[in-house]
């Protein structure tokens, strides 16, 4: 008899879905990252709970997506030439941490260029207690066209230690932050990599990267059920 309610009881178990929040390209926006992401087989976005959220700021000057995705546009921080300065960026932290608590909880962070780079850092910002404080842990990371951040003041805290989270990697061969994007991924522990043809963009997931967009998936539902 109780091995029949346990039976039943574990069917009617419903498989929770990995809850993400998405954080867009440099001058774009919450609604156009969407329209990138669902160039995915709909499969595979079944399998995940995505939140797209607007960057703080308004576009503070040209966007690269002009006359290909419609405005407004937003950007996370602003930086100098050599990404070393970063201007507004604890603002930009308290304005996720504070999205966050509002729309929460999430399980990871799924980011794209400057977003990605912002996902990359915030678990060992998170850790070092300088970010995301009132906030659960973030749990998984995946990262699309990503990098390091160069400021000493950022880099001693987000990357002093190994990124234990599970993560996926999108590295494009023509993508012009590619070399970069490989550093972040030697700071992860055991991260999983998708090679793309494509530059810097959201790809579409092919044959091969779709085997292993969907072993991540599983990867992470075993953690989060």
């Amino acid at each position: 008899m109780e091995n029949k309610e346990q039976k039943n009881n574990t069917m009617n178990t419903v498989v929770r879905k990995p809850r993400f929040l998405c954080l867009h390209g440099f001058r774009t926006s919450g609604e156009i990252m969407k329209k990138q992401i669902h160039k995915w087989p709909q499969n595979v976005l079944d399998k995940l709970d995505l939140v797209f959220v607007d960057a703080p700021f308004p576009c503070n000057g040209k966007s690269d997506v002009e006359g290909i995705f419609d405005p407004p546009y937003y950007e996370w921080f602003q930086f100098n030439k050599e990404f070393t300065e970063y201007t507004n960026f604890d603002e930009c932290l308290e304005y996720i941490e504070d999205y966050m608590i509002k729309h929460g909880p999430f399980d990871g962070l799924l980011g794209f260029s400057q977003g990605a780079i912002l996902s990359g850092a915030l678990p060992g910002l998170q850790e070092k207690g300088v970010a995301l404080t009132k906030v659960p842990k973030v749990k998984f990371l995946v990262i699309i066209g990503g990098a390091k951040f160069k400021a000493p003041s950022i880099v001693e805290k987000a990357y002093s230690s190994t990124i234990g989270c599970p993560s996926l990697h999108f590295i494009g061969e023509n993508d012009f932050l590619k070399q970069y994007g490989k550093e972040l991924i030697e700071s992860c522990v055991e991260p999983m990599v998708i090679h793309h043809p494509k530059g810097h963009t959201v790809p579409r997931l092919d044959d091969k990267s779709l085997i292993t967009m969907n072993g991540f998936i599983e990867r992470i539902q075993r953690d989060i059920s």
